[in-house]
């Protein structure tokens, strides 16, 4: 079995997150980068898999700018087999890479493909349904136990009510959420093996996609302080606050 594992380069966790001042977009200048931690998520699972003997190849993909390879050769030193980097300076929004991972899979012939459940600089949750949708593969989202059958993956979701388990036919689409699994810490001699791992980059027009955005982002800004809290003395003073000061009642 191969498995294809998608993880795109964000803004570290550790980050605090600030608008540009100009309102054009998040400051990523002299910003520390990493992999999207749900993407962690995925290639944990990917090389879990991989160790039971239930899979034998592990791509990892990335698309975006020239250092989304770090990105890559991190996935590569978890345990990935080789990596492939769609190239592109410009702005890509979830249905551009949903097309791309699209080409891509229709490519390399994934039985499994396996991504986090949303990224943390958007947060859209988005990609991981549309390309399902647009393979027309069943999908199993915010997984939090996956186990690989004989031609089935039987998926343990994170619902509202609690969790649900479905039974997908391969090739399907899992999206990986917190409680799947814990990252492994990547040790030194297997940063200096994903150096020599073979790694493809490719352009969006190899693939035949068009990336051109389709929405327009017209201001970035960062929310307003929040505002000190007060006490009230009575039910009555509060629900005359509620009313003619914060008018929500």
């Amino acid at each position: 079995m191969k498995i294809l594992v998608a993880v795109k380069r964000v803004v570290d966790y550790n980050v605090k997150v600030r608008a540009k001042a100009d309102g054009t977009g998040v400051e990523t200048a002299n910003v520390k980068m990493s992999m999207n931690p749900f993407d962690e998520i995925a290639v944990e699972e990917a090389v879990r898999l991989q160790e039971t003997g239930k899979a034998q190849e592990i791509v990892a993909v990335s698309l975006g700018v020239a250092a989304c390879q770090d990105t890559i050769r991190t996935a590569l030193a978890m345990g990935a087999d080789r990596g492939i980097l769609v190239e592109t300076d410009a702005e890509l929004q979830p249905l551009a890479v949903a097309k791309l991972l699209k080409a891509v899979v229709e490519k390399e012939k994934p039985e499994l493909v396996i991504l986090g459940k949303q990224a943390i600089d958007d947060d859209a949750n988005q990609t991981g349904q549309m390309l399902a949708a647009l393979l027309g593969w069943p999908q199993g989202t915010f997984a939090s136990k996956v186990a690989l059958g004989d031609g089935t993956v039987e998926v343990t979701r994170e619902v509202d009510g609690g969790l649900e388990t479905v039974a997908l036919k391969l090739p399907a689409l899992v999206t990986t959420d917190l409680r799947l699994n814990e990252p492994r810490f990547v040790k030194l001699p297997n940063i200096m093996k994903a150096k020599k791992k073979p790694l493809e980059v490719l352009k969006p027009a190899d693939l035949g996609v068009d990336v051109a955005p389709r929405l327009t982002t017209l201001k970035v800004q960062e929310p307003p302080k929040r505002q000190a809290g007060i006490k009230v003395g009575s039910v009555a003073e509060l629900v005359d606050k509620l009313h003619n000061e914060a008018h929500v009642i």
